[in-house]
Order: structure tokens, then sequence, then C-alpha cells
């Protein structure tokens, strides 16, 4: 496991790396928006490709934050421009942030950018690489069924067809060590609430279904205190409009998507996080194997005590490394896997 002090030096050589590159702001337009994003192209000024950073959920200020340092400075070490750009709402980009855009929007999304890309000729657009993280595993697919001239996809901690909610709840709250029979109680709320706002029953029966999950610490922490009546007739119209998987609950968030696995033709590497306690990676895992497997180039890394961002941490809780302060760093072997995947994928 790295120390704190590797993970440092870490982030100032891909500080270094950065800072000499090619680095400018590009933007594109969107649906009637400006999106604001960062390109980081090779100082030879040359570029085999150019890897779009697609973030998972929530939230990003990723261009002033400078998310992804090491991931990008490994990507323009290796010869290939990197494009990043925060989400509408977020950062400098125009437009309202909406935590429920849909996936087929987040895709046109990406795809609005590529085509930016391609229109100003930047260096490295004629050969267009995805790397995307969580969330990311539902887009990237359906932009390559959309756009099939991708070069190839790197898909980090990625998702099966169903929403991971349940997975993380169940995880964490074991984490936290409640009793098996709580969990199974609390887990059941949340299915039984699920069930309730997507049928169209009010807020009232909501609450009474879900009387211990409210009370939960973690989950009003992840909700930022709870679910409100506001916000659940706010959200409940666009709720009923996705897809409830009738045997287990849970959503859907693109039909039929083992087909679109399985459309999919250029070569893909999937890296998961042993101690994943966001997505069921084992679930992915089987599920990449028995769909992209037929067509593709696939290759599957997965790395012990690590946890859905690739970091190391002792038991993979969502908030761990915040809660302890760890060390944000990246598992030993991580970077290495995509540089030597993307040498093999050149010969």
């Amino acid at each position: 496991m790295k120390s704190f002090f590797s993970a440092v030096i870490g982030i100032f050589m891909a500080s270094s790396i950065l800072s000499q590159a090619n680095r400018s702001i590009f933007e594109f337009e969107f649906e009637g928006v400006t999106l604001n994003g960062v390109l980081d192209i090779p100082s030879s000024l040359t570029s085999k490709g150019l890897v779009l950073i697609v973030h998972g959920s929530g939230e990003t200020n990723a261009v002033a934050q400078n998310w992804h340092a090491e991931i990008r400075a490994m990507f323009v070490e290796a010869g290939y421009s990197t494009y990043m750009w925060d989400k509408p709402g977020c950062g400098s980009s125009g437009g309202t942030f909406d935590y429920n855009q849909p996936i087929s929007n987040s895709a046109d999304e990406v795809i609005t950018a590529i085509q930016a890309l391609k229109e100003k000729r930047v260096k490295g657009s004629d050969s267009i690489g995805l790397w995307g993280i969580s969330r990311a595993g539902w887009i990237n697919p359906v932009v390559i069924n959309r756009y099939p001239d991708i070069r190839f996809w790197i898909s980090v901690s990625g998702v099966d067809d169903k929403e991971n909610f349940k997975y993380l709840l169940e995880e964490n709250l074991r984490i936290d060590g409640l009793p098996m029979d709580s969990i199974a109680l609390i887990v059941d709320e949340y299915l039984a609430g699920v069930k309730i706002g997507h049928s169209g029953g009010g807020f009232a029966d909501y609450q009474e279904a879900t009387s211990n999950l409210q009370k939960n610490a973690f989950w009003l922490r992840f909700t930022n205190g709870g679910v409100t009546k506001e916000g659940y007739y706010s959200y409940q119209p666009t709720f009923m409009k996705d897809s409830l998987d009738t045997d287990t609950g849970l959503l859907v968030y693109v039909k039929d998507f083992s087909s679109t696995l399985k459309n999919i033709k250029c070569p893909v590497l999937a890296i998961f996080g042993e101690k994943d306690m966001n997505v069921d990676w084992k679930l992915t895992k089987s599920l990449y194997e028995s769909t992209l497997g037929e067509n593709t180039e696939l290759t599957i890394r997965s790395f012990p005590g690590c946890n859905h961002n690739l970091v190391y941490a002792p038991t993979g809780g969502v908030y761990e490394i915040q809660d302890k302060q760890l060390p944000w760093a990246y598992c030993d072997g991580y970077l290495e896997s995509i540089s030597a995947w993307l040498k093999e994928l050149e010969k």
C-alpha cells in the first residue's frame, strides 16, 4: 500500500507532466449552453489519439480543481491528448446541473463534445478513446452504439444494467456495523419506497413505509437530510418514466443493456477495485464477460484492497477516505495497467 508521501509524489509528478503539456480551455455548445473544459496535448504537438474523460455521478468542478490529474498525465505521457469538461451548471459551464440527467442525454453530451473536437481538428481527434468511471459505464456504451468510430473504451468501476444503490446501501450499512436483520429491514424499506414512488404513490405512504430508513444515519448523510415532501413530488414525474425491473425492484437505466454491450466492437479495458462498496463489481465483471467477451478484445483487471475510485481503502466505505483522512493513493499497478494496455493496442 502506498504511503501518504508516495501519494503526494504521484500528484506532484502528474502536475509536472501536465505543466509541460500544451494546455488550453476548450468550450463547446450543448443544447444552447456553453460547456467549459480543458485540453491537454503532449508537448511534442503530435498525438496518438484523444481520450475523453467521462465523469461519474454528481456535480463537478473538474477543470478548476484539476480532477483526474494523475490519469490525464498518464495518457499525456503515453502520447495521447485528453479532454475533460464540467457538467452543465458546474464549474464554469453554463446551464443548470441535473443530478437525474438521463443517460441518453449524457451520451448526447459526449457525442457533441467529440463532434466539436473533430470540427476544430484538435490534435488526436482523428482517433477518439473513452475513459469513464462508474455512471460512465452506462454512458459510454450508449455513445459507442450511436457513434461507432470510437477507438477504445476504458471502463473503471463500471455498472451493470440496474441502479446500484441497493448494493451501496447494504454494504455501507454492514461497514457501519449494523446487524444483518437491521440491514435487511432498512434495505427492504428502501425498495418499498422505490415501488411506492414509481407507482405514483403519495409522500405520506412513502413516509409510512420507510420509517426506519429515514432515521438511519448513513441514509440521512447520503441524502443530505433525507427525502423531503417537495423533493419527492418534484422528482416523481421523472422517476415514473424510468423502467423498474419487476424481479429486483431496481431501476433499469439503459434498456436492453446486454445488447448495447454486445454491439460494441472496439477493444475494452475493464478495471475494478475489489473493495468497491458503491457498485457490485463482481456482477458487472460477469456481465462484461458474457456480453463484451463475445465480440470485443476484452481485458479485465481487478485490484485487491481498492475502492470504487481505485484508491487504497481498508473497507471501501463511501465516506472512509474523507472521515479517516486517508491519502488519495491509487492502487499499485492501476495506472500502469492502462499504459501497458495502450502499448499492446498500438502494436
